[in-house]
C-alpha cells in the first residue's frame, strides 16, 4: 500500500510527537516556539501553528497562559475491570474491585424519573416518552475522577417496587442482576459495545480532562428473556485508563 506524502504540519507534528514519546522532550518541557519550529523545519508560521494544534488535540501538550506550550505529564494507564462473571455477594464490578484494601475508590450518585428519548427508548424496547429511572454516577479513585456512568431502567418494570431506586432501599447498591431477581426478573444476558469519541464538555469537566480529549464509551444493556431491563453508558478517560475484560470460557 502506498500513501501520499504527508502534509507538512503532520510531518512536523509527527517528529515532535516522536521526541515526546522517546523522552527527548520530557514532561513539563516547553515545546519549541513557533519561530523555532518554523526555522528548524523550514515551514511557515501557519504550518507550525497547525502542528502545535495537532499535539494539543492529542493531549500531548498543553498551553499555559502567558508562558507557552508545555509537554504534559503522561499518566500510566490504569485498569478498569469488566468481567463475564460475578463474584458472590452481588455487588457491582466497581464495588467488587474496590473491596481490595489497596484500592481507594468512592462514588456518588443521583436518581431521577424522566422520559425516555428516542435512543434510550430503542435500547430499552419501550416507547419514546415512557417513564424511566435515570441514575448518574461519578466514580473516583483516590479522590481522582475516573469514570462516569448513566443508567436507565423502565419504570413499567421497576416502578413501585423495592428496587425502583438503584442506590436506595434494601438492595441499594447491589448489581442489576441481584436487584432484578428480587422482583422475579431473571437477567440471563448482557451486551457491551465499546467505542471512542471526543468527550463532551460536561463529561470532561467532571473527569478533569481538556477539550479534545478522547473518552471510551461502554454501552451496556442487561436482558431478561430477550427483554432489556437496564441500559447504561459508561464513560472513561482514554488517556488514563484501559478497559480490561475477563471472559470465562464455558
Amino acid at each position: 500500500m502506498t500513501f501520499g506524502e504527508q502534509p507538512a504540519y503532520l510531518r512536523v507534528a509527527g517528529d515532535l510527537r516522536k521526541k515526546i514519546v522517546d523522552g527527548s522532550l520530557p514532561p513539563h518541557t516547553r515545546l519549541p516556539s513557533q519561530a523555532r519550529i518554523r526555522e528548524e523545519y523550514g515551514v511557515s508560521d501557519t504550518v507550525a501553528l497547525e502542528a502545535r494544534k495537532v499535539l494539543m488535540a492529542e493531549g500531548l501538550v498543553e498551553g499555559r497562559s502567558g508562558s507557552g506550550t508545555y509537554v504534559r505529564e503522561r499518566p500510566v494507564p490504569r485498569r478498569v475491570a469488566r468481567s463475564g462473571f460475578r463474584p458472590s455477594g452481588g455487588a457491582t464490578p466497581f464495588r467488587q474491585e474496590q473491596a481490595d484494601v489497596t484500592m481507594r475508590g468512592t462514588w456518588e450518585s443521583s436518581s431521577e424519573q424522566t422520559e425516555a428519548g428516542a435512543a434510550i427508548a430503542e435500547r430499552l424496547a419501550v416507547r419514546r416518552g415512557d417513564r424511566v429511572m435515570r441514575t448518574r454516577y461519578l466514580f473516583r479513585d483516590a479522590g481522582e475522577p475516573m469514570m462516569l456512568s448513566t443508567s436507565w431502567e423502565p419504570l413499567a418494570l421497576t416502578g413501585r417496587t423495592p428496587v425502583m431506586l438503584p442506590e436506595e432501599g434494601p438492595l441499594g447498591g447491589m448489581g442489576v442482576v441481584e436487584r432484578m431477581r428480587a422482583i422475579d426478573v431473571i437477567v440471563d444476558n448482557v451486551t457491551e459495545e465499546v467505542g471512542a469519541r471526543p468527550g463532551l464538555a460536561e463529561e470532561l469537566q467532571a473527569l478533569g480532562g481538556v477539550p479534545g480529549h478522547v473518552v471510551i464509551v461502554v454501552q451496556r444493556t442487561y436482558f431478561a428473556s430477550g427483554r432489556p431491563v437496564e441500559t447504561a453508558d459508561v464513560v472513561i478517560p482514554a488517556d488514563r485508563y484501559r478497559v480490561a475484560y475477563h471472559l470465562p470460557v464455558k
